[in-house]
């Protein structure tokens, strides 16, 4: 809980209004209806602060003096001018304090000059009944706020869902508002047992929510005015840490300021950079707390706004429109919080093994011929290459659906020949549709026309903007029609060319030009009494018309949904295209994205900067539930040079999602065009992430069933260690793996931070030169026993550090050039010793890309368990798919003391290796993994 000083927030007159308080307070449960002026304070400092003679400056004097009300703390000064600047003059018509201030260093924005007073009208609680699943209330303004169309009542809804999750709505109860069409849990009851427990202001309203461990306030909205207009609605709270992160897409680090940020979620085609409001749109965040715990917040409102932050700590969200849908998750970790989230919002969808390859594409791969000899050259020069990618090069005059019969003539033969090889192709996909064409030539339009599939203008007809094709419509995915009929057209086209994934670009919608080629009406929709901090200036700019008419509702309020719906309808045309499990990777997202798409992080630069922040990119959005993510390997936009190349193709082994892609008018940068000793530093990369796909197709399993991450920040594992918080140039996969890459030019050492524990070298300590590719390996520190400390470490131009944390066992994979001939390939298991000698892992394995294997049963899940001297497999599920694996070898790290013998399912084996000086023993085995073995030394 914030606390205010003396004459902000202070004590005055608290004996009478704690008299109030005990006479009107209700109790149910843990539901506590408290005046906001004693909100923050104990018993005790009441008690003590209205005794007869207290010291305390708030209660001396007379109780009926009144404070000064503008005397508040810079830092805890909400904005009373949030839609335009205004004068002192206008500012005190509102009835708010007017202070001018100077700009804090740092700060996005400034401190405001024109700010609430604590007096200042709000809403009032009335009517508070217990229902089943909580509470309910009534909340009445009497005064109406300085926007137009005030909701003078409002209806108030607590949902005490789990144990872990409150959620509360906030509407109109005359008038029906538009609602996100987010599926979400539904329950019937009232949680029995809670970590959280509530408080209401009766005047002026507000919320507390505190967690009932240590009391501590996580929510508290009463800390400036709720506004509910019609196009405005503002919900304030305090924060109870600096430390918070989430509220993508943006870019930056990990842990957002609290120094006066504005962050704006409107989705929009721009090339990112800091402070802008870039492709996705997720009002989710996550505190870190003190002591290790975390919660997160949910705004469940796909309207445009802006979320301000500021250093008292605390937090505004201000919409344009639609409902106050608030969801709390308690953790009471910052794992489980994520975990949390995502219950609400969905868990993502599980990709095709061969989506965790290598993803190769150029806007320039001008003719299938030129598209052709890319792969050849990337198997020539010994490049791993699963999916080969076409950018709008392969369309007849950039259309979808459509190929160029002059260049692409042979498009089908050589998809064809790229399954032949073990490879697939995927190719891209703009929602726009060209409207440009004579009647019954372009049967996409045609459809889409017949079938009423489009969004419409102000007179019912498609609304008309211009992309890539020039003139084009835009399909409102919101329609079910339009949903067929995408499906259709992505069925017709896959029967010409068997495309297997889709790419959808442009899809926030991107337009070249405002609104529409006719521009757009005079009207509150385009005009909004509140506009939040978009580039441009205006909702239209490069999109379409904000009052444009979609099936659900307008585009001012769809607008941030546009990529997610289409992403819906991808994943939803190609299952009935393929018939196998889809994979689609989008440029928009939003809330919930991750459960039918991936994202790459769009139109990057190719310098060090972007390499740079693309790490708390990814990091981002495995917190926000779409593991498969990636940056543009390399840069897209620009001329990158060899060593940076080198440097993000390391980095970019580790992406969950794995593409290099570069601009049409860029210099080629595929790796094969490269000197010598750049191609073996990205060979060895490439070779690192085909041998670990099977541990990270294991934590992708992980995530589409339990809800976890993939790649994660270090505070998510140790979220005990407040050094971990701020980390986000480093980035784990699952618990297990810590990489630490060279992000900086010129550099030939890395400084990362190692959690307490120890830490294995991987390249240095498991024998990975027997599966083939890799050369003998740097002397790097091949053991690090931290107590939690920053380490420097050696990092020559071919090496990417990656630690295996002890206590967990890896199952890795012969490496080959697709991920059809490595998964014939024989496994091996590295196992990370405790200092007590324990260790454990797991292994998921299918087809790599049927539909509905976890019910059919057609997969196999092995727990590997070290202990003892001692390893085994715990089959938990064992079927055709992955029993037959054949396991070679096992490497244990943290052998203290030399075997003298070694026992494979009790048969002696002669040729093991021991060193004392890694302390590294080295097992080879014959063994199938779906069977039970037992490994021992002694």
């Amino acid at each position: 809980m914030m606390r205010w000083p003396p004459c902000s927030r202070s004590l005055l007159g608290v004996c009478t209004l704690l008299s109030l308080a005990l006479l009107g307070n209700i109790l149910l449960h843990d539901l506590e209806v408290v005046p906001r002026e004693l909100q923050g304070f104990s018993q005790d400092e009441i008690h003590q602060a209205c005794q007869p003679g207290a010291s305390s400056p708030e209660c001396r004097g007379s109780p009926r003096a009144a404070p000064a009300q503008c005397d508040l703390p810079p830092n805890s000064r909400f904005d009373c001018a949030p839609d335009k600047g205004i004068t002192q003059q206008q500012c005190e018509a509102r009835g708010c304090c007017y202070v001018p201030a100077e700009w804090p260093p740092d700060a996005q924005m400034g401190q405001p000059w024109c700010f609430f007073p604590p007096s200042y009208p709000s809403y009032r609680l009335e009517n508070l009944t217990t229902t089943e699943t909580g509470y309910t209330a009534t909340l009445t303004r009497a005064v109406p706020t300085f926007f137009p169309k005030d909701i003078m009542t409002l209806r108030l809804d607590v949902l005490m869902e789990t144990e872990s999750r409150l959620h509360f709505t906030i509407k109109d109860p005359a008038n029906r508002r538009y609602e996100v069409p987010l599926e979400t849990p539904h329950v019937s009851s009232q949680a029995p047992f809670t970590l959280y427990s509530m408080e209401f202001s009766e005047e002026p309203f507000g919320v507390v929510v505190r967690r009932k461990l240590d009391g501590r306030v996580l929510l508290n909205t009463t800390v400036a005015p709720l506004f509910f207009a019609d196009q405005f609605l503002q919900l304030s709270t305090s924060l109870p840490s600096q430390h918070i992160t989430g509220l993508a897409e943006h870019l930056g680090s990990l842990m957002l300021s609290t120094n006066w940020t504005k962050i704006t979620l409107w989705n929009r085609d721009i090339a990112p950079e800091p402070n802008v409001n870039l492709y996705g749109s997720h009002p989710f965040y996550l505190v870190l707390e003190d002591g290790g715990l975390a919660h997160g917040v949910f705004l469940l409102n796909s309207n445009a706004m802006d979320v301000v932050l500021q250093p008292s700590p605390a937090l505004s969200w201000r919409s344009t429109g639609g409902i106050l849908d608030v969801y709390i998750f308690l953790g009471p970790e910052p794992k489980s919080v994520v975990q949390q989230y995502l219950d609400v919002v969905g868990y993502p969808f599980m990709p095709p093994y061969w989506g965790l390859g290598f993803h190769l594409c150029r806007w320039g791969y001008s003719t299938s011929a030129i598209t052709r000899q890319v792969v050849e050259n990337m198997t020539r020069a010994y490049f791993p290459l699963d999916v080969q990618w076409n950018d709008l090069d392969y369309m007849d005059a950039r259309r979808d659906f459509t190929f160029n019969k002059d260049h692409f003539g042979d498009f089908p033969a050589m998809v064809q020949e790229l399954h032949q090889i073990g490879r697939r192709y995927i190719m891209i996909v703009d929602p726009a549709i060209s409207s440009s064409g004579p009647a019954g030539t372009y049967r996409p339009y045609d459809e889409g026309l017949r079938r009423g599939v489009f969004i419409t203008n102000e007179t019912g007809q498609p609304l008309i903007g211009q992309v890539w094709p020039g003139l084009t419509a835009f399909p409102d995915f919101t329609n079910p029609e339009a949903l067929d009929w995408w499906q259709d057209m992505v069925t017709e086209f896959h029967a010409q060319v068997p495309f297997d994934g889709m790419w959808i670009d442009m899809n926030e919608p991107s337009n070249f030009v405002r609104g529409s080629v006719d521009g757009c009406p005079d009207n509150n929709l385009e005009n909004p009494p509140y506009t939040p901090g978009v580039v441009g200036g205006t909702l239209r700019a490069a999109t379409i018309c904000a009052s444009s008419h979609q099936f659900l509702s307008t585009h001012y309020d769809l607008h941030n949904l546009y990529g997610l719906t289409e992403a819906l309808a991808s994943y939803r045309a190609l299952v009935k295209a393929r018939g196998t499990r889809p994979f689609v990777i989008s440029r928009s997202t939003f809330a919930g994205h991750g459960r039918y798409s991936g994202h790459w992080t769009g139109d990057v630069r190719s310098n060090w900067e972007q390499l740079s922040y693309s790490v708390p990119e990814i990091l981002l959005f495995n917190l926000l539930g779409v593991p498969l993510v990636g940056a543009d390997i390399c840069g897209f936009l620009g001329n990158t040079s060899e060593e940076l190349c080198v440097r993000w193709t390391q980095l970019g082994a580790f992406y969950p999602f794995m593409r290099n892609h570069n601009a049409l008018n860029s210099q080629p940068q595929e790796p094969y065009r490269f000197s010598e000793t750049a191609q073996q530093a990205m060979r060895k990369a490439f070779t690192l992430r085909y041998m670990l796909l099977p541990y990270l197709y294991t934590l992708f399993h992980g995530a589409h069933v339990r809800g976890e991450t993939v790649a994660r920040p270090l505070f998510l594992e140790f979220p005990e260690d407040p050094s971990t918080w701020t980390v986000d140039r480093q980035l784990l996969w699952g618990e297990a793996l810590l990489i630490t890459p060279v992000l900086e030019a010129e550099k030939v050492e890395v400084t990362g931070y190692f959690p307490q524990g120890t830490w294995y070298d991987l390249q240095t300590q498991v024998p990975m030169e027997a599966f083939g590719s890799l050369p003998p390996p740097a002397p790097l520190i091949s053991t690090i026993h931290s107590k939690g400390q920053w380490v420097t470490l050696s990092a020559p131009l071919d090496t990417i550090n990656v630690h295996l944390r002890a206590g967990h066992i890896i199952p890795m994979q012969g490496p080959a050039l697709t991920t059809t001939e490595s998964r014939k390939q024989p496994m091996a298991l590295a196992v990370a010793l405790t200092t007590s000698g324990e260790a454990q892992g797991e292994l998921f394995w299918d087809d790599g890309e049927s539909l509905g294997v976890l019910d059919g049963g057609d997969y196999t899940q092995l727990i590997f368990l070290a202990k003892n001297n001692t390893i085994v497999n715990k089959l938990v599920h064992v079927s055709s798919e992955g029993a037959s694996l054949q396991l070679r070898n096992v490497t244990v790290l943290g052998v203290a003391t030399a075997p003298h013998q070694v026992l494979c399912n009790s048969v002696p084996v002669s040729n093991f290796t021991f060193s004392p000086d890694t302390e590294t023993l080295d097992i080879p085995v014959s063994l199938t993994m779906g069977e039970q073995f037992v490994i021992s030394w002694s």
